[in-house]
């Protein structure tokens, strides 16, 4: 099986595609990161406009390392689920296109083993991408603009988190994007079960993703409680919640605090749970299936 893993990996790297998601986030990282270092103090004026009279900020600290990370990944994780799609709806569709799935069948080894070896395969390329973008967005913003404490915009003002206090959010924020991406990574392999071309489950899975994107967004009394708590695209920004922190009776913030810890182990149990549908899914599809091409 680790050969065979070996060979997907292989295959994944010959293609052009693969290398359109690590420039297309470096690009973005780099124009954002050579902005703001420009001209970041017209961005932080803007931002903090409607909460100055409430809270002291001190806007050359501000602009940090932690805080342009937190800004990029905003940009980035919106973007980045086409990119899995990328290689993910390519992964049985592209064997189909190219007349080589029957051989790959005809090796000795289960359909079940296959499907779960080329879908380890488009996992471990989610993870790479996402140690990518951490390494340009999260400590390439630490070489160039330094560390400092560091500001949380919510809806109810600001919140300022200690500099000793942040690293380890990140690392879990990366840990549950990670976990966010498979999902959309397993439900673009689903689809690429059923198509003999690349396109047609590239395309499905974005569409999907922006159709229930919509829907976990909306505000209307009869989703909240029968649709948006079961659709997974509700949890996909569930990695801010590592950021939103408690604060005492004298209104300080708690170090080493999350305000909801229910919120963020729910969105894990149900990502967690849809990426087990999918692949299950997949993998019954392909075992019934009579592999023509």
């Amino acid at each position: 099986m680790w050969k065979l893993l070996q060979i997907e990996l292989f295959k994944i790297s010959r293609r052009p595609r693969t290398y359109i998601a690590f420039v297309a986030i470096a690009a973005i990282v780099f124009l954002i990161q050579f902005a703001l270092k420009a001209d970041g103090k017209s961005y932080i004026d803007l931002i903090t406009r409607d909460i100055e009279e409430s809270f002291i900020i001190d806007k050359e600290k501000a602009l940090n390392g932690y805080f342009i990370c937190f800004l990029l990944l905003n940009t980035l994780l919106v973007q980045v689920p086409v990119l899995v799609a990328l290689i993910a709806g390519d992964s049985i569709s592209g064997e189909a296109n190219m007349g080589t799935l029957r051989l790959l069948v005809s090796k000795p080894i289960s359909r079940t083993q296959l499907m779960l070896i080329k879908f380890l395969a488009c996992f471990l390329f989610t993870v790479a991408l996402l140690i990518w973008m951490a390494i340009l967005a999260l400590f390439g913003s630490m070489l160039i603009f330094g560390t400092d404490n560091m500001m949380v915009l919510k809806s109810t003002g600001a919140t300022i988190i200690e500099r000793g206090d942040v690293f380890w959010r990140y690392l879990a924020a990366f840990g549950y994007a990670i976990l966010a991406l498979t999902t959309v990574a397993a439900l673009a392999f689903l689809l690429s079960v059923f198509a003999e071309n690349s396109i047609g489950p590239i395309v499905a899975t974005v569409c999907i993703v922006i159709v229930l994107t919509i829907l976990s967004n909306l505000n209307v009394p009869m989703f909240d409680k029968t649709i948006r708590p079961w659709l997974f695209t509700t949890y996909m920004v569930g990695w801010k919640g590592f950021f939103y922190i408690n604060y005492n009776d004298d209104g300080q913030t708690i170090t080493g605090s999350v305000e909801n810890w229910h919120a963020i182990k729910r969105g894990i149990f149900l990502l967690t749970g849809h990426i087990i549908l999918f692949v299950g899914i997949a993998i019954w599809v392909f075992r019934k299936r009579d592999i023509l091409s």
